[in-house]
Protein backbone atom coordinates (compact mmCIF):
# COMPACT_ATOMS: atom_id res chain seq x y z
CA UNK A 1 0.00 0.00 0.00
CA UNK A 2 2.81 2.58 1.03
CA UNK A 3 5.25 3.38 -2.25
CA UNK A 4 8.68 4.06 -1.37
CA UNK A 5 9.51 7.57 -1.98
CA UNK A 6 13.28 8.86 -1.60
CA UNK A 7 12.04 10.18 2.03
CA UNK A 8 11.21 6.67 3.08
CA UNK A 9 13.71 5.01 5.50
CA UNK A 10 14.32 1.78 3.37
CA UNK A 11 15.33 3.95 0.51
CA UNK A 12 18.08 5.93 2.62
CA UNK A 13 20.99 3.93 0.61
CA UNK A 14 19.42 5.79 -3.04
CA UNK A 15 21.79 8.83 -2.03
CA UNK A 16 25.22 7.37 -1.27
CA UNK A 17 24.78 5.01 -4.02
CA UNK A 18 24.10 7.50 -6.44
CA UNK A 19 27.16 9.29 -5.29
CA UNK A 20 29.21 6.38 -5.68
CA UNK A 21 27.82 6.21 -9.56
CA UNK A 22 29.00 9.78 -9.52
CA UNK A 23 32.70 8.48 -8.24
CA UNK A 24 32.27 5.60 -10.63
CA UNK A 25 31.69 7.79 -14.02
CA UNK A 26 34.66 10.75 -12.52
CA UNK A 27 37.32 8.12 -12.19
CA UNK A 28 36.72 7.05 -16.17
CA UNK A 29 36.46 11.25 -16.92
CA UNK A 30 40.01 11.20 -15.02
CA UNK A 31 41.35 8.11 -16.91
CA UNK A 32 39.60 7.77 -19.53
CA UNK A 33 40.98 9.18 -23.35
CA UNK A 34 38.39 10.56 -25.17
CA UNK A 35 38.28 14.40 -23.81
CA UNK A 36 39.03 14.37 -27.65
CA UNK A 37 38.79 12.64 -30.33
CA UNK A 38 38.54 12.58 -34.25
CA UNK A 39 35.00 12.53 -35.70
CA UNK A 40 35.78 10.39 -38.54
CA UNK A 41 38.50 8.10 -40.24
CA UNK A 42 41.16 8.88 -40.24
CA UNK A 43 41.58 9.14 -36.82
CA UNK A 44 44.44 11.46 -36.03
CA UNK A 45 43.76 13.42 -32.90
CA UNK A 46 43.04 12.13 -29.62
CA UNK A 47 43.30 13.64 -25.85
CA UNK A 48 42.77 13.30 -21.90
CA UNK A 49 42.78 15.39 -19.22
CA UNK A 50 46.28 15.05 -19.01
CA UNK A 51 47.70 14.59 -22.63
CA UNK A 52 47.15 15.40 -25.74
CA UNK A 53 48.15 12.92 -28.96
CA UNK A 54 48.26 13.27 -32.69
CA UNK A 55 49.58 10.75 -35.55
CA UNK A 56 49.75 11.00 -39.06
CA UNK A 57 47.49 9.60 -41.24
CA UNK A 58 49.58 6.88 -42.15
CA UNK A 59 51.57 6.47 -39.09
CA UNK A 60 50.62 3.77 -36.60
CA UNK A 61 52.28 5.25 -33.31
CA UNK A 62 50.68 8.11 -31.21
CA UNK A 63 53.12 10.96 -30.78
CA UNK A 64 51.69 12.87 -26.96
CA UNK A 65 52.34 15.65 -25.32
CA UNK A 66 51.62 16.37 -21.40
CA UNK A 67 49.04 19.31 -20.99
CA UNK A 68 50.30 19.90 -17.64
CA UNK A 69 53.04 21.90 -19.50
CA UNK A 70 50.27 24.78 -19.69
CA UNK A 71 49.37 26.52 -17.02
CA UNK A 72 45.36 26.05 -18.27
CA UNK A 73 46.45 22.34 -18.47
CA UNK A 74 47.24 22.08 -14.55
CA UNK A 75 43.89 24.32 -14.08
CA UNK A 76 41.54 22.15 -15.58
CA UNK A 77 42.80 19.08 -14.04
CA UNK A 78 43.39 20.05 -10.47
CA UNK A 79 39.77 21.66 -10.30
CA UNK A 80 38.22 18.09 -11.52
CA UNK A 81 40.73 16.63 -9.00
CA UNK A 82 39.93 18.42 -6.38
CA UNK A 83 36.37 17.99 -7.15
CA UNK A 84 36.49 14.33 -7.55
CA UNK A 85 38.23 13.98 -3.91
CA UNK A 86 35.92 15.90 -2.04
CA UNK A 87 32.75 13.85 -3.67
CA UNK A 88 34.53 11.05 -2.33
CA UNK A 89 34.77 12.37 0.75
CA UNK A 90 31.18 13.32 0.59
CA UNK A 91 30.45 9.44 -0.59
CA UNK A 92 32.22 8.18 3.34
CA UNK A 93 30.26 11.00 5.17
CA UNK A 94 26.70 9.76 3.85
CA UNK A 95 27.57 6.18 4.20
CA UNK A 96 28.20 7.43 7.67
CA UNK A 97 25.51 9.70 8.43
CA UNK A 98 23.03 7.11 6.68
CA UNK A 99 24.57 3.73 8.76
CA UNK A 100 23.86 5.57 12.21
CA UNK A 101 19.93 4.70 13.76
CA UNK A 102 20.21 8.49 14.43
CA UNK A 103 20.73 10.56 11.89
CA UNK A 104 21.65 13.54 12.30
CA UNK A 105 20.43 15.90 9.89
CA UNK A 106 22.42 19.17 10.17
CA UNK A 107 24.82 17.03 9.07
CA UNK A 108 23.15 15.30 6.06
CA UNK A 109 22.62 19.33 4.71
CA UNK A 110 26.15 20.01 5.38
CA UNK A 111 26.87 17.05 2.89
CA UNK A 112 24.89 18.99 0.49
CA UNK A 113 26.79 22.17 0.78
CA UNK A 114 29.88 19.81 -0.14
CA UNK A 115 28.17 18.47 -2.67
CA UNK A 116 27.57 21.72 -4.65
CA UNK A 117 31.61 22.08 -3.93
CA UNK A 118 32.38 19.81 -5.66
CA UNK A 119 30.15 21.04 -8.73
CA UNK A 120 31.25 24.19 -8.61
CA UNK A 121 35.34 22.71 -9.12
CA UNK A 122 33.96 20.11 -11.42
CA UNK A 123 32.38 22.83 -13.59
CA UNK A 124 35.17 25.45 -13.43
CA UNK A 125 37.13 22.24 -15.18
CA UNK A 126 34.79 21.27 -17.50
CA UNK A 127 35.12 24.41 -18.71
CA UNK A 128 38.75 25.61 -19.23
CA UNK A 129 39.44 22.23 -20.69
CA UNK A 130 37.58 23.01 -24.24
CA UNK A 131 38.06 26.67 -24.40
CA UNK A 132 41.54 26.75 -23.70
CA UNK A 133 42.33 23.39 -25.87
CA UNK A 134 40.90 25.11 -28.77
CA UNK A 135 42.58 27.75 -28.45
CA UNK A 136 46.02 26.65 -27.86
CA UNK A 137 46.52 23.16 -28.90
CA UNK A 138 46.59 22.89 -32.89
CA UNK A 139 43.63 20.57 -33.94
CA UNK A 140 44.03 18.15 -36.76
CA UNK A 141 40.68 17.15 -39.48
CA UNK A 142 37.37 17.18 -37.94
CA UNK A 143 37.10 16.48 -33.86
CA UNK A 144 34.42 16.23 -31.05
CA UNK A 145 34.52 16.29 -27.50
CA UNK A 146 34.16 12.57 -26.91
CA UNK A 147 32.72 9.88 -24.48
CA UNK A 148 35.43 10.43 -21.22
CA UNK A 149 34.30 13.94 -21.32
CA UNK A 150 30.67 13.26 -21.15
CA UNK A 151 31.18 10.91 -18.21
CA UNK A 152 32.48 14.22 -16.46
CA UNK A 153 29.34 16.29 -17.06
CA UNK A 154 27.52 13.59 -16.29
CA UNK A 155 29.38 12.97 -13.06
CA UNK A 156 28.76 16.69 -12.24
CA UNK A 157 24.58 16.32 -13.19
CA UNK A 158 24.49 13.16 -10.74
CA UNK A 159 26.35 15.07 -7.99
CA UNK A 160 24.01 18.48 -8.55
CA UNK A 161 21.17 16.64 -8.10
CA UNK A 162 22.14 14.26 -5.34
CA UNK A 163 23.49 17.85 -3.50
CA UNK A 164 19.92 19.15 -3.80
CA UNK A 165 18.39 15.97 -2.74
CA UNK A 166 20.83 16.04 0.27
CA UNK A 167 19.86 19.76 1.31
CA UNK A 168 16.33 19.12 0.93
CA UNK A 169 16.17 15.90 2.88
CA UNK A 170 15.58 17.31 6.47
CA UNK A 171 12.04 18.59 5.40
CA UNK A 172 11.38 15.17 5.05
CA UNK A 173 12.89 14.08 8.73
CA UNK A 174 9.60 12.47 10.11
CA UNK A 175 9.32 10.44 6.89
CA UNK A 176 12.88 8.84 7.20
CA UNK A 177 12.69 8.06 10.22
CA UNK A 178 9.62 6.29 9.98
CA UNK A 179 7.80 8.48 12.53
CA UNK A 180 4.76 9.33 10.37
CA UNK A 181 1.96 6.69 10.57
CA UNK A 182 1.24 5.77 7.00
CA UNK A 183 -2.00 6.72 5.38
CA UNK A 184 -4.22 4.33 3.58
CA UNK A 185 -6.80 5.39 0.82
CA UNK A 186 -9.32 3.17 0.31
CA UNK A 187 -11.67 3.12 -3.20
CA UNK A 188 -15.44 3.20 -1.65
CA UNK A 189 -16.80 4.31 1.62
CA UNK A 190 -18.49 0.65 2.17
CA UNK A 191 -14.57 -0.05 3.24
CA UNK A 192 -14.90 2.65 5.50
CA UNK A 193 -17.38 0.50 8.32
CA UNK A 194 -15.32 -1.84 9.04
CA UNK A 195 -12.36 0.86 10.04
CA UNK A 196 -14.60 1.08 13.18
Amino acid sequence: MVVCTLACWRCRWLLPLLLGLAIIMGIIALAGRGWLESESEPYVQQASLWESCTRGEEDLNWSCESLMDYGWGRAAAATYLVGFVILVICFALAVIAFSIEILRFNFVRGIGGLLFVVAAFQIIGLVIYPVKFTEEIPLTGDNMFSWAYGFGWASTVVVIGCAFFFCCLPNWEDEVLGNIKPTYYYSSPDKAQYLN
